[in-house]
């Protein structure tokens, strides 16, 4: 059969995501991505260790990302990013500095983390007082407060919820339940949501309703990040982080989006 006339495939703009061996939700980055750019992953090496503080240094050892990195440039990608909030936060700002900059010397492209990312987002979006829910225990939860202080935020609230484990299991429901909970601060003027391994994505506009202040989550930075290095946006409908008409509030919802996990 003669398929000439099909013209394609079409070129593919490529983004390379370095993330942890135990990294869950795949599919979650793609739904970020527009449809004329790929997403290369690649994982860190198995270590025996639980989510913590421990495994947060380990997965982002120099050497470590390096290799990751030199891997995923057989594939090209314009950008690479280090998937995992905790291990790019262990090491405080210049810590995240120095793994970004270690990246791109591996793979000479540019290159972000979660949590640089996170910074990134909170000064596009002018927030100087942020609440905080994380999945982690309470000794990784301490050492994000700390980073944010560090960059001159201000914590109004933080809940956490101490797993060390399948922290990809977590509900909607329990998220949503949480960030009504750290979000009692009137001067609070955003919820960033921890951990690339909890699922947020369609959370996220639905409490940007019910709270009434933008909603960033771990995944939805890195993927907004590392999409702008290419100058392309993420895809997130009604997400005041990536689509400018949703930084009203409340935004307006699709009819039969206001319920499910409320």
């Amino acid at each position: 059969m003669d398929v000439s006339f099909l013209g394609g495939p079409r070129a593919q703009r490529g983004v390379g995501v370095v993330a942890p061996f135990d990294f869950a939700l795949d599919r979650e980055l793609w739904r970020w991505v527009p449809d004329d750019v790929s997403l290369h992953l690649t994982r860190t090496p198995y270590v025996p260790v639980e989510v913590g503080l421990d495994l947060a240094r380990l997965v982002s050892e120099h050497e470590t990302l390096g290799e990751a990195v030199r891997a995923l440039t057989a594939v090209a990608p314009e950008v690479v990013a280090y998937a995992c909030t905790s291990g790019s936060f262990v090491g405080g700002i210049a810590g995240e500095r120095a793994m970004g900059a270690a990246m791109t010397r591996a793979g000479d492209v540019p290159a972000v983390t979660t949590s640089g990312a996170l910074l990134e987002a909170l000064a596009e979006l002018a927030v100087r007082r942020v609440a905080l829910v994380t999945p982690y225990t309470v000794s990784v939860t301490r050492a994000l407060e700390e980073y944010v202080a560090e960059a001159g935020v201000e914590v109004t609230g933080c809940v956490f919820m101490g797993l060390t484990r399948h922290i990809w299991k977590v509900p909607y429901r329990e998220v949503a339940d949480m960030a009504r909970t750290a979000v009692r601060d009137t001067g609070t003027q955003a919820l960033f949501i921890s951990c690339t391994n909890l699922p947020t994505y369609d959370v996220i506009p639905q409490l940007e309703a019910e709270l009434r202040l933008p909603v960033i989550s771990a995944n939805q930075v890195t993927m907004w990040a590392a999409l702008s290095r290419l100058g392309t946006g993420a895809v997130g409908p009604y997400q005041a982080l990536v689509d400018m008409s949703a930084r009203g509030w409340p935004p307006v919802l699709p009819e039969g989006q206001q319920e499910g996990w409320t």
